[in-house]
């Protein structure tokens, strides 16, 4: 049974994982990477014949403002990120080499209204990790998902080699170009006090 053809695809499974590196499960890590990182390559790889065929369309790989700058306990997450993003980066270049009219752009999400967080593993350890860590996470999640389908549609449109989606994006895109490596000790700052509270609160 034939489809018909195929012109664009975006590859948008995630799933989180909270835990610092030295807690992290192979197993957990395992899970994530095959859905965040080798779902992308088998959607691409999956969906690119056909997308040459039909002479015309447009990748889109969903990657992540933790695929711009590393942050604790999201190790797995931003390696996975990481990967989205350069092997994005370097399929679109492929595509222009062989000068095919195939578009190709990366996605970086801020926090998007979705059930990530909740569904999320997370490996809990005292003053770091705990039970609230994936609510207090999701708070911050100020984009619906109806503006973040807008904002890539208009990327498809216009072509664009990465699409910064949400506010929060936007401030996160700009302080890791601004202070490349400076960020990291604003994090740790940040995620010691963090820290000292989760610490409080065990007793």
């Amino acid at each position: 049974m034939s489809l018909g053809g195929v012109n664009i695809i975006i590859n948008n499974a995630g799933v989180a994982l909270g835990s610092t590196i030295e807690d992290m499960r192979y197993e957990d890590f395992e899970w994530l990477m095959n859905i965040n990182f080798w779902g992308v390559v088998h959607g691409t790889k999956a969906f690119l014949p056909h997308l040459k065929a039909a002479g015309d369309g447009h990748i889109v790989n969903i990657s992540s403002v933790f695929g711009l700058i590393g942050v604790p306990t999201q190790g797995a997450y931003n390696a996975a990120k990481f990967a989205v993003k350069g092997f994005t980066e370097a399929l679109r270049q492929e595509l222009e080499i062989e000068e095919l009219p195939i578009g190709v752009t990366s996605v970086h999400p801020g926090g998007i209204k979705t059930n990530i967080a909740r569904n999320a593993r997370f490996t809990v350890r005292k003053g770091w990790v705990d039970e609230q860590s994936n609510s207090d996470f999701e708070k911050a999640f100020a984009t619906s998902p109806e503006q973040a389908a807008q904002d890539i549609l208009q990327a498809i449109l216009k072509n664009r080699r990465r699409q910064l989606i949400g506010a929060d994006a936007v401030l996160i895109d700009l302080v890791q170009r601004a202070l490349p490596t400076l960020y990291q000790s604003l994090l740790v700052a940040g995620a010691k006090r963090r820290r000292q509270k989760l610490l409080n609160k065990a007793g």
